[in-house]
């Protein structure tokens, strides 16, 4: 059975000035499936996803997520619906713990008052209990047990990688958007995180946009691909059929 769409994107242009980033693409992805956007430096990629969490705006084409149109919603707005994701460059509190880290991605699920939190009593107080076990399953999750009192910025690269899967993960996600999870980590780094994505897939259930320029990876991982170049998209399709193809050999994967 055919699984249902969780986001569409359809016929998206973005431009600076006189750059067009995006220009005109389309496409779905599907519920708890892995989808990876590929294509050389300056292809679109990231401004794709910062469309999609509304960090951009596009001048034209819609965004919908769940059936819901987002186009040009605020990312706040857009990660309550369910919408998460990592940045190439690592964004975390690095004078902070990784359970700080953690706990500060759930800052929107708190419902209690200032004063209720000023307090620390009745509801803040079972608040904090709730979003701490939800934490603590994210690093158990990602086997962080030794880390979680650690400051951050005296980890190891990959581990704050890892956080910051973590600080996506925590905040339970319906659509995880990862952009280079694994750029700068060594081998045995690249494969704990492409088993760690695998089990967010399988495991959660949660439908990934992935970006990524380990060839070997997204090809292993990867249900489908969506190849862009100078904005536009150039193929898409199971990973089998998107290396054997001409126009993406020629502009991204080579002979």
């Amino acid at each position: 059975m055919d699984r249902p769409n969780v986001l569409e994107i359809d016929d998206i242009t973005l431009t600076f000035g006189g750059v067009t980033a995006l220009a005109g693409v389309s496409f779905d992805v599907k519920a708890g499936e892995i989808l990876s956007i590929i294509g050389p430096n300056g292809a679109g990629k990231t401004s794709m996803l910062n469309c999609i969490n509304g960090f951009y705006k596009p001048e034209t084409g819609e965004i919908r997520f769940e059936g819901q149109r987002i186009t040009r919603q605020r990312p706040d707005k857009i990660a309550q619906l369910g919408i998460s994701r990592t940045f190439q460059n690592i964004q975390l509190y690095t004078g902070l713990t990784t359970v700080d880290n953690l706990m500060a991605a759930r800052h929107f699920m708190f419902k209690s008052t200032f004063v209720e939190g000023a307090i620390y009593f009745g509801r803040a107080h079972h608040e904090e209990i709730a979003q701490r076990q939800a934490v603590e399953e994210t690093i158990d999750f990602l086997e962080m047990q030794r880390y979680r009192n650690s400051v951050v910025g005296s980890l190891a690269y990959g581990l704050r990688k890892r956080i910051d899967l973590g600080r996506a993960l925590t905040q339970e996600p319906k659509l995880l958007l990862l952009d280079e999870p694994m750029a700068g980590m060594n081998v045995e780094e690249k494969e704990d995180m492409a088993r760690f994505i695998l089990d967010v897939q399988e495991e959660r259930g949660v439908a990934i946009v992935l970006i990524e320029h380990d060839m070997g990876v997204v090809m292993d991982i990867t249900d489908r691909i969506v190849v862009l170049d100078f904005g536009r998209k150039i193929a898409e399709g199971p990973p089998a059929e998107v290396k054997q193809n001409p126009a993406v050999i020629k502009a991204y994967l080579g002979e």
